[in-house]
């Protein structure tokens, strides 16, 4: 595996792939790389070739009350995991390269990034977008691969790419969790033991939604309700908000009758942890009940 610390050593390699005819596959990542990074890495070995991975800890992302500095890194250890998982290029690159000095440009999708996630880190989407298109310019890659657990990132990226006419195509893969239901996160890592055994209360309160809604249930307060029953049950979190949505639009459903994301994000101490459980509903035929598909 070749490491590039260079913007333009990493645009000639790209280059260079594609007079090659070959299909570039690239996962961005911010480092603390963990099984759900390696999964990603694996469905873009079976699509795509070269695979590049890239570690760069965004630091347009984070607001004020964040610690940017705190964040995990262990370049080493990623990018002996990379090499394990044959990556073939590694973009890691310093600050600098991706935002040197008089950078004044920033990229913000509109009507998406404002409530949930954004309301909570108003600069965040921002930062996420205006970072993961200069990636994409600078990688060029045909399929570029991210997980579903950051649901209300993806749906931003996704719109970014289809309104600016990008030529990468998003591939969104499931989220991966552990044997007791927690998702894959590098801020894990940062939760006491007590507080790890409480964070399982996200899986409890999605799989409590998710019988619900095969039992029949539509009404989303009564979701709401018996999810925000659940968390409650858990004294070391607090949640900021459980909340059902539409899978496109992201704006509020009353009542379940298409593809909607069931969204949660709960603070243990100072961790804060995301989660979600995608509903897709199909429409009832005459005489039927309607039916649904839950995935978490």
């Amino acid at each position: 595996m070749e490491v590039i610390h260079t913007v333009e050593w990493m645009k000639q390699v790209s280059r260079q792939a594609r007079a090659e005819g070959r299909l570039a596959g690239f996962v961005p990542t911010m480092g603390a790389l963990h099984a759900g990074h390696l999964s990603l890495i694996e469905a873009a070995r079976r699509d795509a070739s070269p695979v590049i991975a890239s570690i760069f800890v965004n630091p347009k992302q984070f607001g004020p009350s964040e610690e940017y500095t705190k964040y995990p890194r262990d370049l080493e250890g990623d990018r002996r995991k990379l090499e394990e998982a044959r990556v073939d290029f590694l973009f890691a690159p310093p600050l600098e390269e991706i935002y040197p000095e008089g950078f004044r440009t920033s990229v913000n999708v509109e009507g998406l990034g404002d409530r949930l996630e954004g309301k909570i880190r108003p600069s965040h989407f921002r930062g996420v977008a205006t970072v993961v298109l200069k990636l994409l310019e600078i990688v060029a890659p045909r399929f570029a691969y991210f997980g579903r657990k950051d649901a209300q990132q993806v749906r931003i990226i996704r719109q970014m790419t289809s309104d600016l006419a990008l030529d990468s195509e998003i591939v969104v893969r499931p989220i991966v969790r552990e044997p007791d239901g927690l998702a894959l996160s590098s801020r894990n890592q940062y939760l006491s033991p007590a507080e790890r055994k409480a964070a399982t209360v996200l899986y409890r309160s999605l799989s409590r939604a998710r019988r619900a809604i095969e039992g029949g249930e539509r009404e989303s307060m009564r979701i709401i309700t018996a999810m925000s029953q659940e968390l409650a049950g858990e004294p070391l979190g607090s949640a900021d908000y459980v909340e059902i949505v539409d899978a496109d639009s992201f704006e509020p459903m009353m009542r379940l009758t298409r593809t909607c994301l069931l969204l949660l994000a709960v603070r243990f101490g100072a961790t804060r942890l995301i989660d979600n459980m995608q509903a897709e509903i199909v429409e009832a035929r005459a005489g039927t009940a309607s039916q649904a598909v839950c995935t978490l």
